[in-house]
């Protein structure tokens, strides 16, 4: 890697985080490589709900989160399933997933979240427009939909949370909901439209084309796995890969549920784990919202794209080698048909397509955003869980703040990799 610029700096994930690190790294005048073993944008950042919610400062585990488990776990089409081969491996992240999820906590982490998801739609805008990508923007707001006023009751902490962050709501009955979405089953009674919320039309194709401008801006993209750090006392010198030594000043570790070990071999046990998440697309779909809208006792999300219809969501505890279970991707036609009840009764397979990915998640909900305890020369930015399209343009630019070592846009002090220690 050549030096064109302020430092050498290697970002190690070419996903949605790692491409909007090498722009704002790039932007700074720094030389800049992404290594990736695979293929820029095919990770979690391929198949997720395309989202860019600033208003998804609810941690994963609130109180009560725990006591639903068991009924989650019975109901074949419920939002989790567990590997029960896996449990011995996840017990210990689910003890920390249980003690993150207390009242005092949750209202703590999503204050924390909130500076880091706000800016999103302004910052993922002057990023794609540079890149030529702006049409895959758009800005029509996000749905949240309930077929009884208890269920939505039930969610009354969670919408308290993104109120008192600044988080602005419109609620709508059952006929206003009508007028707004008419595809909807008319089993909905309410809705909540926060308008501040984006999404993309395309998640794979935005991280393309922030590549593609990457990369004609002078960025290297290295097919490679990294493997691990090497180290001159506390200063890094390169990064090691199963192709050979690439030289840097600095390093950002951002290969999503794929960090771990890296992190570890640096004296960081952090608790990451997968929550292996699924989506069923729908080419020509007879019926599709115009705003994307998420069923809030099913957890999934409708998301209209240019190749179709997406429904996403779900989780799976398995684990990174298991295979998937394709299953858990077919269910979400089933729940989508309730919730769009235009939908044919059949499909031919041709006008589908399944996929499962690797949401890196941490026990609560916060990502790792901060140097390592080997060395100042890497940074980690991981661990955004379900909201790393939303997370990314602001991680970058906090990247880049560190490697440049001025104060970082927001507080990233909740974040320390360090509070797991």
């Amino acid at each position: 890697m050549a030096v064109n610029g302020n430092r050498r700096v290697a970002v190690i994930g070419g996903g949605m985080v790692g491409m909007c690190t090498a722009i704002w790294l790039q932007r700074d005048g720094n030389s800049v490589c992404v290594v990736e073993p695979g293929h820029v944008g095919e990770g979690a950042s391929f198949g997720n709900a395309g989202c860019f919610n600033g208003s998804s400062v609810t941690p994963t585990s609130m109180p009560g989160t725990i006591r639903n488990v068991p009924r989650w776990l019975q109901d074949p089409l419920g939002p989790l399933s567990l590997r029960w081969s896996y449990l011995p491996s996840i017990l210990p992240y689910l003890a920390r997933f249980a003690r993150a999820g207390t009242a005092d906590k949750v209202h703590r982490q999503a204050k924390a979240l909130r500076p880091l998801l706000a800016p999103t739609v302004p910052l993922v805008r002057e990023l794609a427009r540079d890149a030529g990508a702006e049409a895959l923007i758009h800005q029509r707001g996000h749905l949240y939909v309930y077929r009884s006023a208890a269920s939505l009751a039930k969610d009354g902490l969670a919408w308290a949370l993104r109120r008192e962050n600044g988080v602005e709501v419109d609620e709508f009955d059952t006929d206003e909901l009508r007028q707004l979405e008419p595809v909807l089953s008319r089993e909905y009674v309410r809705g909540l439209l926060v308008r501040e919320n984006g999404h993309t039309s395309n998640p794979h194709a935005l991280v393309l084309r922030l590549a593609e401008h990457f990369v004609r801006q002078g960025g290297a993209i290295t097919r490679a796995c990294a493997t691990g750090f090497r180290l001159d006392g506390e200063r890094l010198a390169a990064i090691r890969t199963d192709t050979g030594e690439i030289a840097a000043d600095a390093a950002v570790l951002c290969a999503g549920a794929h960090s771990r070990p890296l992190a570890a071999e640096l004296g960081d046990r952090l608790p990451l784990e997968t929550e292996r998440g699924y989506h069923l697309m729908i080419r020509d779909p007879e019926a599709i919202p115009r705003i994307p809208t998420a069923d809030a006792d099913g957890k999934f999300v409708a998301t209209p794209m240019d190749t179709g219809l997406r429904f996403a969501g779900t989780v799976e505890l398995a684990g990174l080698t298991a295979a998937p279970d394709w299953r858990r991707a077919r269910m979400l036609l089933a729940q989508g048909r309730q919730m769009l009840p235009g939908l044919a009764a059949d499909y031919e397979e041709e006008r589908l397509s399944l996929w499962m990915g690797h949401r890196p998640s941490m026990p609560d909900s916060l990502p790792a955003l901060g140097r390592s305890r080997a060395t100042p020369d890497v940074i980690y930015a991981f661990g955004h869980g379900h909201v790393g399209m939303t997370a990314a343009p602001m991680t970058g630019k906090v990247v880049a703040d560190l490697v440049a070592r001025r104060p970082a846009s927001i507080d990233i002090a909740p974040f320390d990799p360090a509070r797991f220690a």
